[in-house]
């Protein structure tokens, strides 16, 4: 039996809906880590689902200055509708990729989108994407960014 502690503890590391991760635990007999590659997996072919036929008409763009001003990058995260795109977990998400992008200096998107997570390297950014699509439900991608450096 699932208990609601370890239910809320999958959603407090994943974000996700309570059925979705009672669901996944369900599906890995209370596993926590089955349950996590679960929803990745679902993320994955939820992500898949959301042709290129949406349209991307709204998103954000942030600003990240690493500490002591000497790198700083701007970034454009795009997704289908306003309502998303004023979430502060949405903008939340962007500044993530915007911390990731002066860290880790990737040459293109679709090189970042294969990097590990700084924040947590058993991620790529392409999981954060995936997930992101899972949570809000709308085509999400990184349109593209611009990294400064004075070094």
């Amino acid at each position: 039996m699932i208990t609601t502690e370890e239910i809320k503890a999958l959603r407090g590391e994943t974000g996700l809906s309570i059925m979705e991760c009672q669901k996944a635990l369900e599906k890995a007999e209370g596993d926590k880590n089955k349950a996590i590659e679960i929803l990745r997996e679902k993320g994955v072919e939820i992500a898949a689902k959301k042709s290129s036929s949406r349209n991307l008409g709204a998103g954000v763009v942030v600003s990240y200055i690493h500490t002591g001003e000497t790198v700083g990058v701007m970034l454009e995260l795009l997704c289908e509708t306003d309502f998303v795109a004023k979430n502060p977990e949405f903008k939340s998400v962007a500044r993530d990729i915007g911390m990731h992008i002066a860290a880790m200096s990737p040459g293109d998107v679709s090189e970042l989108l294969e990097q590990p997570f700084i924040k947590d390297p058993s991620k790529k950014i392409s999981d954060l994407i995936n997930n992101t699509v899972q949570k809000f439900g709308e085509r999400t991608e990184i349109g593209q960014f611009v990294r400064f450096s004075v070094n």
